[in-house]
């Protein structure tokens, strides 16, 4: 019980201080004259992941753990931190276009053009089922699918806008 509270501490800390960069990193951008796209579907994002979160508090404690999924989920954290360090200032929660600004296409980015989505869809799905929690899973994999369906429509939009 006490590592499973302890992983969900951890990850919990890392979302909230990944809020924080991206709340400074939108204001820093918005600065430079970058605007947002798509801001009508950012509640339902953070919905899908404080519910994903929450239903593991809620579940997982208590579970056994399947420490090489854990392994997993962690090298998933390295993945991440890769995309972040990569992105830089411009790594947000939100779509943040930033005008005349080239697209960045170093890091995990000469590879995928969404890396941090195929993250985030493998972390949804790894987590639980490191702890045994397969149908959680399972609901929090196809929304993330649903949201994450109007979040690429947007964010490709305003990509290929921005291309010209």
């Amino acid at each position: 019980m006490i590592a499973a509270i302890a992983i969900l501490a951890l990850v919990t800390a890392q979302r909230l201080s990944e809020l924080l960069l991206a709340r400074r990193n939108t204001r820093r951008l918005r600065a430079r004259g970058a605007y947002e796209v798509g801001a009508a579907h950012y509640p339902l994002i953070v919905a899908v992941h404080a519910c994903w979160l929450a239903s593991l508090w809620w579940l997982a404690p208590g579970r056994p753990i399947d420490w090489p999924l854990i392994g997993a989920f962690a090298l998933l954290q390295c993945a991440r931190l890769w995309i972040l360090a990569t992105l830089g200032e411009r790594w947000t929660t939100r779509i943040i276009v930033l005008p005349r600004a080239p697209l960045v296409d170093t890091g995990p980015f000469r590879f995928l053009r969404h890396p941090n989505y195929a993250v985030v869809v493998a972390e949804i799905a790894v987590l639980p089922l490191a702890f045994g929690l397969t149908r959680v899973a399972i609901l929090f994999t196809i929304l993330n699918a649903l949201a994450l369906t109007v979040r690429i429509r947007a964010e490709s939009g305003a990509l290929a806008a921005f291309r010209g």
